[in-house]
């Protein structure tokens, strides 16, 4: 249990608000949407104390109706006991609202920029044997951003399929506060921190591409395969179908940088993090 008692203000602490969200699935309990409040079950007003097991999420629609009175407490204990996304494995699908016939992408320091080009247009900035763990599909006005994010065992943290959401409750926590979610796979360690720019942009200020053994390491300055100790920094690329494509691709034309031979599950991580500081007189990565 995590208490605190007679809090000077409103807002919760935020060791307790990571685990409310850990508890509830890191969406609202009763409909699984990513976007969500922090409520309390027994009304701020007549308990004044902020503990963990007295706090829930709830989407912006179902905060509204509790407060209205048109959603019973009980109806929200009852979610809060068995939140939906918890028992579904993965959060309710969520829509961004990407749209047009331009768009950016920003890795570290390195920047993508693809326009329509017609039927077919489609740029990849990041790829690992033939998996797209990044990319925007460009059709008829229509601006269609896809992800997939892996952890260090294939296993699919989060995915985003023709601008659909969805994440999976594994990781240690996940927050969605305003256009920034963060994934982290413990206390201090980013799996993923990507800032969503509507209409036509998306920013990874850091984290970690993994797939298949190889890891591309994103800090706000650049991006360093860890497996090679290959780096990338301030590179521009304009109009062109593949970024950084790494491994066996069946299309090998349009890449930036092709990466055809990583040694797998081979590389000193912190070897190489201590090459590129070394090699670039920054301390980029922490």
């Amino acid at each position: 249990m995590t208490l605190q008692e007679k809090p000077t203000s409103r807002n919760i602490p935020l060791p307790i608000q990571r685990e409310v969200r850990q508890r509830c699935g890191f969406g609202c309990v009763i409909c699984g949407l990513p976007l969500y409040e922090y409520e309390h079950m027994l009304d701020w007003a007549n308990v004044h104390r902020h503990r963990a097991e007295e706090i829930t999420l709830l989407c912006d629609k179902h905060h509204r109706e509790k407060t209205s009175g048109l959603l019973p407490s009980e109806a929200v204990s009852e979610a809060n006991a068995n939140p939906y996304n918890l028992r579904e494995g993965v959060s309710k699908p969520y829509n961004l609202h990407y749209t047009g016939s331009y768009c950016e992408v920003l890795i570290g320091s390195n920047v993508f920029i693809t326009k329509d080009q017609g039927y077919g247009t489609v740029m990849i900035p990041v790829s690992i044997d033939e998996t797209p763990l990044l990319a925007f599909i460009l059709t008829d006005g229509h601006l269609l951003l896809n992800i997939n994010l892996f952890d260090e065992n294939n296993n699919p943290i989060l995915m985003i399929k023709n601008n659909q959401l969805i994440y999976s409750v594994s990781p240690w926590d996940i927050q969605l506060v305003g256009r920034n979610l963060v994934i982290r796979e413990a206390s201090r360690k980013v799996l993923i921190d990507i800032v969503f720019e509507v209409p036509n942009k998306i920013v990874i200020n850091r984290g970690r591409f993994l797939h298949n053994g190889v890891e591309i390491l994103i800090s706000p300055e650049c991006a360093l395969i860890t497996n090679n100790k290959l780096l990338f920094k301030e590179n521009n690329c304009s109009n062109c179908s593949g970024g950084i494509i790494i491994g066996h691709h069946f299309n090998e034309s349009g890449a930036a940088v092709r990466v055809n031979n990583v040694p797998r599950y081979l590389g000193d991580r912190d070897e190489a993090i201590k090459w590129a500081k070394e090699s670039i007189k920054e301390d980029f990565f922490t």
